[in-house]
């Protein structure tokens, strides 16, 4: 090949590479953020939905004829019945309608990753084996089109977990609006992840190891994991001894988790998995949180009495092993439920553009056991509490956060829509991409008399 040739793919390549960015740029959000709530507000003639208390509850606390008072961000007052003096307030009247928390997508890549194909796009993994000091905030794009996509289902928070490696960094609790990743933050650190490794070997016909071999990784790694923590405890007390020790920056990283101040989110599917886990976390005395949890159900008594909560990673998959029961995960969150433990539904997909359908994910448990107030909490109030961030989200309460959604009925069901969303006091506009081509393509029908 000449140096001519060589020279016309090189052109190619950078050609092509160059309208992909160009795509990916065009691709972002128009959406306008909202300033900050200037007016006192009342929402007023409308039916209020909350999550049950405790997190082994199963009725909604419903409120009739509920009024919503919000100023400067922050809920000033909830009741029922005829408001007297309303004098300062824009008052929005939702008869007819019905209001719930802002629900919560989590564990998610959401604003990590904008387009798979476009590697400058996505920011979900980090090349290293072990980088706790990682934090996913710092990667999000505020300008990603699948938040706004994701709002618009009404999606206001979301707990965005970064990936790659064992010891992957600190996910991050955002907003689903505003001008930076500043602006979106509202934990920056939510504790540390740790993917474990498989306890026994597997046989499947895509595994090229033998059972020996595959048990004598997973070894090695749990060992590899158990002297990462053991060195990072290690420094930390030589560190506050003598601080002229070096700074390693990995290993400060760890301290909330070793000192019992945030915990651990480790990712687990298997019952095997998840039992050592547990076991690991107790000998060391570490807070853990079990993510994944596709038959932690099988773990119940054993996550219970050690009250560790479980993220499920989304209702819609195919049972873990051919001898589990076609409906084995449809019915894990009501039996952690009876239970006792404390848990999430997430979307579990692992692509962001189909976090919209959260609640959809949570209307499914509620089809198979899991009552109706249950399924709310699991994508409001208990992601929250995992999360640490119940005092500001998860329930429509006097002095939270003004984050909320006025619907045409329960969002898990389908044909139920979000009308209007308010994220810190501030109505947000649900508008999209998405949906301006809907409108586009509807005005194209209409003016060709197809349709009213």
């Amino acid at each position: 090949m000449n140096t001519r040739t060589m020279t016309r793919i090189t052109t190619l390549c950078a050609t092509m590479m160059g309208l992909q960015t160009i795509t990916a740029v065009h691709a972002q959000s128009r959406e306008i953020t909202p300033p900050d709530q200037r007016t006192p507000m009342a929402i007023v003639n409308t039916t209020l939905h909350n999550p049950p208390v405790n997190h082994d509850g199963s009725d909604e606390v419903v409120i009739e004829n509920a009024w919503i008072l919000f100023e400067e961000g922050r809920i000033t007052g909830v009741g029922s019945g005829p408001l007297e003096d309303l004098d300062g307030y824009e008052v929005f009247d939702a008869a007819g309608l019905h209001v719930y928390p802002g629900l919560i997508a989590g564990p998610t890549q959401l604003g990590l990753l904008e387009t798979e194909q476009v590697r400058a796009t996505d920011d979900r993994n980090e090349l290293d084996n072990e980088h706790p000091e990682i934090q996913a905030w710092v990667s999000i794009n505020p300008d990603s089109d699948l938040i706004t996509v994701t709002r618009s289902a009404g999606i206001m928070t979301a707990l965005v977990f970064p990936g790659g490696g064992t010891i992957s960094g600190q996910p991050s609790a955002i907003r689903l609006d505003g001008w930076t990743n500043e602006d979106l933050t509202i934990e920056e650190s939510l504790g540390v992840i740790v993917k474990w490794p498989l306890i026994h070997s597997v046989s499947s016909r895509f595994s090229r190891r033998s059972s020996a071999d595959q048990n004598a990784r997973s070894r090695e790694r749990l060992k590899k994991i158990d002297n990462y923590f053991e060195d990072a405890e290690a420094w930390i007390a030589a560190r506050k001894t003598d601080p002229t020790i070096p700074y390693n920056g990995r290993f400060a990283a760890l301290s909330d988790v070793i000192s019992g101040d945030a915990p651990l989110f480790i990712d687990a599917s298997r019952a095997s998995q998840i039992e050592s886990a547990v076991a690991w976390s107790k000998r060391r005395g570490y807070d853990i949180v079990i993510v994944g949890g596709t038959a932690s159900a099988e773990c119940a008594p054993l996550l219970a009495r050690h009250e560790v909560p479980v993220m499920i990673k989304g209702m819609h998959r195919l049972p873990m092993t051919r001898h589990s029961d076609h409906d084995a995960i449809f019915r894990t969150p009501e039996r952690l439920r009876k239970a006792g433990v404390l848990f999430s539904i997430g979307n579990g997909s692992g692509e962001p553009q189909h976090e919209r359908n959260l609640a959809h994910q949570a209307g499914t448990a509620g089809a198979y056991g899991l009552p109706a107030g249950a399924a709310l909490r699991s994508i409001t109030l208990s992601p929250a509490e995992i999360a640490g961030i119940d005092d500001q989200l998860g329930s429509v309460e006097e002095g939270k956060a003004a984050t909320f959604i006025i619907t045409t009925g329960n969002p898990m069901e389908i044909t139920s829509d979000v009308l209007v969303s308010f994220m810190d006091g501030r109505r947000i506009d649900l508008s999209n991409r998405q949906s301006s081509l809907l409108n586009k393509y509807r005005e194209k029908y209409r003016q060709l008399g197809l349709i009213d």
